[in-house]
């Protein structure tokens, strides 16, 4: 049985513990930022996760080369790339910023919970050692925020599922830049 509480309020960057209750330890989930030490690391996350979602019937998230190392420096650069850590060793990174986000503006067949401000995660990706660790980041980034907002490609059936069990409402549908279509979901305190 895994249990999430709070260690922490106070402190967002070490929010939560991790609590793996048939071993009886106790081990340290920490959310934070990314460094420029951390890229080969994320690169690795990255391309695993491009792996396993070919592997699980959505080849077309992201390419080959999405993301980019230049993209997640860039990610790094304006404070808006995290990790999630456990045992000292980097699970999972995302990219979380309270910001809205000009591709959520235009919302069709549904429609945002509300117009409220919002914080906006992408890039998540995880090791899939721990079960829920995505979760985890979601649940850290909507404490930050209180109503955030999240996309995901049609053919990522398992992150759809993530955030349905995670609480978060579909909302409709947004398009990227280039006009690719993506699911939208919200989730409010």
């Amino acid at each position: 049985m895994l249990k999430f509480y709070v260690i922490d309020k106070d402190n967002p960057l070490s929010y939560n513990q991790f609590y793996k209750a048939e071993k009886g330890i106790q081990q340290h989930m920490y959310i934070r930022k990314s460094t420029l030490q951390d890229v080969n690391q994320l690169m690795k996350l990255y391309k695993n996760a491009k792996k396993f979602m070919i592997a699980t019937g959505n080849p077309n998230q992201w390419n080959s080369t999405y993301p980019t190392r230049k993209l997640i420096l860039a990610d790094i650069e304006s404070e808006s790339s995290y990790v999630c850590e456990l045992g000292g060793q980097i699970i999972a990174t995302f990219y979380y910023a309270n910001e809205e986000d000009e591709t959520y503006t235009r919302i069709d067949a549904g429609q945002w919970l509300n117009h409220a401000p919002y914080g906006v995660v992408h890039r998540i990706a995880t090791d899939s050692s721990i079960r829920g660790t995505a979760a985890f980041c979601l649940n850290w980034a909507l404490e930050q925020c209180g109503s955030l907002k999240i996309d995901t490609h049609r053919d990522n059936v398992i992150m759809q599922r993530a955030l349905e069990k995670s609480g978060f409402t579909y909302c409709g549908i947004i398009y990227l830049k280039d006009g690719s279509e993506r699911l939208a979901y919200q989730k409010v305190c």
